[in-house]
Parts: C-alpha cells; structure tokens; sequence
C-alpha cells in the first residue's frame, strides 16, 4: 500500500466509488427506456445470485448455515434490523429532500445490502486498520461503483445512499478491528464467506422478484454466529 495510508481510507474511497457510481447511473440512467433499465437490474440480480452461489459452495458446511441462518434470523427479528433499515432509510429520504420518491426506501435497504453484505467488507476494514493496507477496500469500491450504476439506472436515486451503510458499517469493523482480531481466524473467515455469500444471493433474488422479499437484513445476525462456529 503507499506510504499515505490512515485508518479508514479505504472506506472513504468506498463511499466515493459509490457516490460517483450512483450519480452516473442516475442522470444517465434518464437516457434508457423502462425495459432496458429493466434489463439491466435483471442482469445485475443473475450476477449477484451467482456470484453468491459460486462463494457459497467454495466452503459449504450445511449445518453451519442451516444454524447461522435460522438463530441469525431468529435474533434479526426479534430487534427488527429489516424495520431499522427502512426506517433509516425513510429518515434519508425525508432529510434528502426526496419525500416524493416512493421507491427510495426500497433502493436504499437493497443496495445496502448489496454493498455491505460479504466477507471483502468485512476482511478490507479490518486489513485497513491493522495492515495499514486498502487495497481489498479499493478492489470492492471499483467493484460497487459498477453494482450501484446499475441499480440506480433501474431504482432510483436511493441507491446513492448507500454510501451512509457502508460508511457506517465497514467504518465500525475498522475502529473495532483491535477488539475482533482474535476470532477473525481462518476458519472464521470462510465461515463469513460462506454464509455472506448465501445472503448476497438472497439480495440477488429479491432483485429478481421484487414482489416476493427475503428478509436479508434480519439475517445479518448469521454472520456473526458464522464467525463464532467452531
């Protein structure tokens, strides 16, 4: 990594590569007609379904995901993550000026997801902080920025804000790297992988069939119980 390096830069660039994405895909996102942004979000749903798929079986341990996914989810539920992201979500809406905007809420809970579900978040911020190194950050900024263009071409300026997610997320295991260097064996890191990529494909799906949701944020929960598996 170059010598300019301070703890949460990667995060920072993150958040950068999905604004610039998301301002991309919102002005030229007027230029495309209904079915090819339709199109487009289709693509990008299949993409992200089988990228999930592909990380999922690398390391497939059934019992661990059948436990990560049902006590993660019996938790996420009983605190409501799902509600606390729409109702963040409504309170980005009303302070962005966009009160009007009756797919922001939506956009929002699932482009986050998108972006911040996945063990690249999780290892980069961690990497950030005590390798002094960026470099995962930077690949999965790139990578976002893409993501996001696309999603926001299709849904909506509520993709954009993202960025708060992420920033808020990845800015957390960054500044908490110290206290959650100790599980973070490797091990943990493929139970992470293998469960996160089960709920990216669970936000690939919900892409796909809008009128049928998974819960995806009330499993978030799974990743912890995932990292904790012995």
């Amino acid at each position: 990594m170059t010598e300019f390096h301070f703890a949460g830069l990667g995060t920072l660039i993150n958040v950068a590569g999905i604004i610039g994405g998301g301002l991309i895909g919102l002005f030229g996102g007027k230029l495309l007609t209904a079915n090819i942004q339709r199109t487009l979000l289709d693509a990008c749903a299949l993409a992200v379904i089988f990228l999930g798929i592909d990380g999922a079986l690398k390391n497939l341990d059934t019992t661990l995901l059948i436990a990560s996914l049902i006590g993660g989810g019996l938790i996420g539920a009983i605190i409501d993550i799902d509600g606390k992201f729409e109702r963040l979500g409504i309170w980005l809406r009303n302070r962005s000026g966009n009160d009007g905007d009756t797919k922001f809420v939506d956009a929002f809970v699932t482009a986050s997801l998108t972006v911040c579900v996945g063990a690249m978040a999780v290892i980069g911020a961690i990497n950030d902080r005590l390798l002094h190194d960026a470099t995962i950050l930077i690949a999965k900024s790139a990578l976002d920025a893409i993501i996001i263009l696309v999603m926001t071409a299709s849904l909506g300026k509520g993709c954009i804000f993202s960025f708060v997610s992420v920033g808020l997320f990845q800015g957390a295991i960054t500044f908490g790297a110290g206290l959650i260097e100790p599980f973070m064996t490797a091990a943990a890191l493929a139970n992470l992988s293998s469960v996160g990529n089960v709920l990216i494909c669970g936000v690939g799906v919900n892409l796909l069939f809008p009128n049928k949701k998974i819960s995806v944020a009330n499993m978030l929960p799974a990743l912890i119980i995932a990292c904790l598996w012995r």
